[in-house]
């Protein structure tokens, strides 16, 4: 998913105000004078407005009568737009939304890949055995690491055969893109493909409880990445099946 910020000069002016608004240098409520920021950032008012029409569509900012142009509360924002989770990142957020995102993957991804196990087809096992040996030949190389990576997961969802489960890679995607972004970059990182590779050997043996389990492993040492490289501890994610062997 591209970031619009990477557009050209209306992409600066969008990465200069989305940042300042998500990092908590201009703060909700407060009334941006468009004129002076104009100024400032060297663009013409026509610029400025189609910005601010593009930090509008990610909730950040809207427009009234005699009040102007201002920053929406937080609640409004686009928490799950790639921009706005980068931002967050810049701005000093990363910690709590890895968090964030770590706790919405225990959820959604075990039950996924539990239901993957029993509703996979052929088709879906060659795509992600297709992800999984491009995040091997991708070692070293952050970027195509980050896409496979990607790769696997969306792979994952549509092996559920849900139509609804395999969206939610709208929901995570954006959030997995920065995560893996952070940690395929350093070479502190592990080894992602054993983990992966358990996920997809049960997935193609039709066994849902051991893929539930090797979905949970992965996301455990998904979040012991995050942890080693930021040096922050987060919560426990998840909890296993009561009675359930490791």
């Amino acid at each position: 998913m591209a970031a619009y910020s990477t557009r050209g000069v209306h992409g600066q002016v969008v990465q200069s105000l989305g940042a300042r608004i998500v990092g908590g240098a201009v703060p909700e409520g407060a009334t941006l004078d468009v004129r002076a920021l104009g100024e400032e950032l060297d663009v013409s008012l026509t610029v400025m407005r189609e910005s601010l029409k593009v930090l509008a569509g990610k909730g950040l900012v809207d427009a009234r009568q005699k009040r102007g142009t201002f920053v929406r509360e937080r609640r409004h924002w686009n928490l799950l737009d790639a921009d706005v989770i980068r931002w967050r990142v810049e701005g000093g957020g990363g910690g709590e939304l890895m968090r964030d995102l770590a706790d919405v993957r225990s959820i959604i991804e075990p039950a996924a890949a539990r239901r993957a196990a029993l509703h996979r087809t052929d088709a879906d096992l060659e795509a992600l055995e297709a992800a999984l040996d491009s995040m091997r030949r991708a070692q070293g190389d952050s970027a195509d690491a980050a896409e496979a990576d990607a790769a696997f997961h969306r792979a994952l969802l549509a092996a559920t055969g849900n139509e609804m489960l395999t969206r939610m890679d709208l929901f995570l995607e954006p959030g997995l893109r920065e995560r893996d972004r952070l940690v395929h970059a350093h070479a502190a990182a592990g080894d992602p493909v054993p983990s992966h590779r358990a996920v997809l050997d049960a997935v193609r043996d039709g066994d849902p409880v051991r893929a539930e389990l090797a979905m949970l492993d992965l996301l455990a040492k998904a979040v012991e990445d995050v942890d080693r490289l930021t040096g922050r501890s987060a919560a426990p994610t998840d909890s296993r099946p009561s009675g359930r062997a490791r």
